[in-house]
């Protein structure tokens, strides 16, 4: 899908790198994209679920990767906002696992690069 929105260079550089983790789940660029106290919210199905790093990073490392299962790759950026020099958000759409999701991703500018901080996601449909 063809992105419209134009991110600051350093944010599209942690996009592009957040789009290759979820789609072949390079554990080295997962270090790279996710603070080490970052965390995950979902609430689907009425229950909050939270995953603080370590748990999540263990959740992608130990499954099937979206491009090994053969899913087909598209993602874009459908939103953004950077409320200042430190801090933006970003909500991006992607296709993984026969689901469209959606997310919510609070950035962080921290020791001279991006960061994902927190993660919320939703599936919003399927393909």
């Amino acid at each position: 899908m063809t992105n419209t929105i134009v991110l600051p260079a350093g944010i599209q550089k942690l996009m592009d790198d957040y789009f290759d983790v979820m789609h072949h789940q390079d554990m080295d660029l997962f270090d790279k994209v996710f603070h080490k106290n970052c965390c995950l919210y979902s609430a689907q199905g009425g229950e909050l679920s939270l995953r603080p790093y370590e748990i999540y990073r263990e959740a992608v490392a130990n499954r099937q990767s979206p491009a090994s299962l053969g899913n087909p790759r598209r993602d874009e950026i459908l939103d953004f906002d950077q409320v200042s020099d430190t801090l933006a958000w970003v909500k991006p759409q992607l296709q993984m696992f026969g689901g469209i999701m959606q997310d919510y991703l609070n950035l962080v500018y921290l020791d001279g690069q991006w960061w994902i901080m927190a993660k919320m996601w939703e599936k919003v449909g399927e393909y």
